[in-house]
């Protein structure tokens, strides 16, 4: 099995399973105490403090462990806000964050507070300019991700950093994907992290918080890890977390440029294998390992098993593959195709040669998958007359609907307008996008009986 999915979960680092097991001897007492086992476990854990805080760029009693990622990142937010309640009660988040940051935004409207997201171009990245505009005499923190976990679109953090700096507002930094690539530049101040993104074991987080940022712990208090994350720490896996950190930013100058070179690969050689592709992410301001593509007329998930068949682990935004069938909030922020949505991370010491078999497969799966349902081959000449100017697709989900208006636009004169009704959250963003591939003209949407209508123009 190619795995390709690192962005969401890093195969374990040979040096973090050694770490580990020995950590397993000496790390298990209670570091609190006095006893010798007890030294042992505590000086393990300074250890382990000391390395990480000299990886992030940080002091050592700045940082502290947490049981996940997405447990830094709720503590974070949720203390930093709670220690400048007296500022205001208002929140900034791009529109791409982790669901763990929206899901902190969402609790945090639900108690009074108001949220506000910045937008971000089709690339995925914000612009610092969206953060100035946002921010308010009451505001209390704002969140900006390092680089994206769906497209791997990186963000100006030291930018954003700075117009909030001159506004006098924290910036918590979500570096989780890009924190074993190399420290996260500019003047941020709290970041949260993930030791599973970087070929560490599940179940450690990081979370800096810098010194002279208010801060106020929520929940009970707890002695350890300065009050901020409570319970016995788990130190084999912190140490084993660290370790790792420090093998990965030892590889991390030769394996980015390889990696890159990869990724590259798969985005210029997509689009030509396969028709009808969109490649979306920014093609330079990027992480090394991540290329995100969506293909028309697919079922996501047909997709994704189609190619676990063939022996790659891919995961995919697309709302195919979601129990809600609603799009990736990432994807819908950008405004890119939603549709059969691939997003392939590399690990550290992927082989060239299942990059290779992996674009010489791909065409054959998609091309399988479309034939499946039934999407045309290719564009065929205008007929006369119109073969239909409504596409009824209600209770369809994609891809169907953009399928369907695919078979009937070929009988379409030019000027004449094909209205697709939906009911498919997914058609919002995908029919523009066929329009746009196509050079076709996307009119816009009105209501309809049962859900939307979306009107696309023939220009040509």
């Amino acid at each position: 099995m190619a795995y390709f999915d690192a962005a969401s979960a890093a195969p374990l680092h040979p040096v973090a399973r050694q770490a580990l097991l020995a950590a397993l001897d000496d790390g298990w007492a209670d570091p609190a105490r006095l006893y010798r086992e007890g030294r042992k476990a505590r000086m393990l854990l300074d250890a382990a403090r000391e390395a990480a805080a000299e990886a992030v760029g940080c002091r050592a009693d700045e940082l502290v462990f947490t049981p996940s990622g997405t447990r830094a990142v709720h503590t974070g937010v949720a203390g930093a806000l709670a220690g400048r309640r007296r500022v205001g009660r208002h929140l900034i988040v791009s529109a791409v964050e982790h669901s763990s940051v929206l899901h902190s935004a969402e609790a945090f409207e639900a108690e009074g507070g108001s949220v506000a997201q910045v937008p971000v171009h089709r690339t995925g990245a914000v612009s610092p300019s969206g953060y100035a505009a946002a921010l308010r005499t009451d505001t209390a923190l704002a969140v900006l991700q390092s680089a994206n976990h769906e497209v791997g679109t990186a963000q100006p953090v030291a930018e954003v950093a700075e117009v909030c700096r001159a506004a006098g507002v924290p910036l918590l930094v979500d570096a989780a994907q890009s924190l074993g690539w190399g420290p996260v530049e500019g003047g941020w101040s709290l970041l949260a992290a993930s030791a599973h993104k970087w070929g560490g074991p599940s179940g450690v987080g990081l979370l800096v918080v810098r010194k002279g940022v208010r801060f106020a712990a929520q929940g009970p208090a707890d002695e350890r890890e300065s009050g901020r994350a409570p319970g016995f720490e788990n130190i084999p896996a912190v140490v084993a977390a660290v370790a790792s950190l420090r093998a990965v930013r030892a590889e991390a100058a030769q394996e980015s440029v390889r990696l890159r070179e990869l990724t590259e690969r798969i985005r210029a050689r997509v689009p030509r294998l396969v028709p009808d592709v969109e490649v979306v992410g920014d093609p330079e301001h990027r992480l090394p390992g991540i290329v995100t593509f969506s293909c028309l007329y697919v079922d996501g998930e047909t997709l994704l098993h189609e190619l676990d068949r063939e022996g790659f682990a891919v995961s995919s935004g697309s709302s195919c593959t979601s129990s809600t069938l609603t799009p990736s909030h990432v994807l819908k922020a950008m405004g890119v195709l939603s549709e059969g949505n691939v997003r392939v991370s590399l690990p550290l010491g992927t082989a060239e040669e299942d990059v290779e078999r992996f674009l010489a497969v791909l065409p054959g799966v998609v091309a399988g998958v479309r034939d499946k349902l039934g999407a045309p081959a290719a564009a065929a000449p205008a007929a006369a007359e119109p073969a239909a100017l409504v596409v009824d697709a209600l209770g369809k989900r994609c891809p169907i609907p953009v399928i369907e208006l695919a078979k009937v636009f070929p009988g379409v004169p030019v000027g004449g307008t094909v209205r697709v009704l939906s009911d498919d959250e997914a058609a919002r963003l995908d029919i523009p996008a066929w329009c746009e591939m196509r050079e076709q003209e996307y009119v816009g949407e009105e209501p309809a009986d049962g859900g939307t209508a979306y009107l696309v123009r023939r220009l040509g």
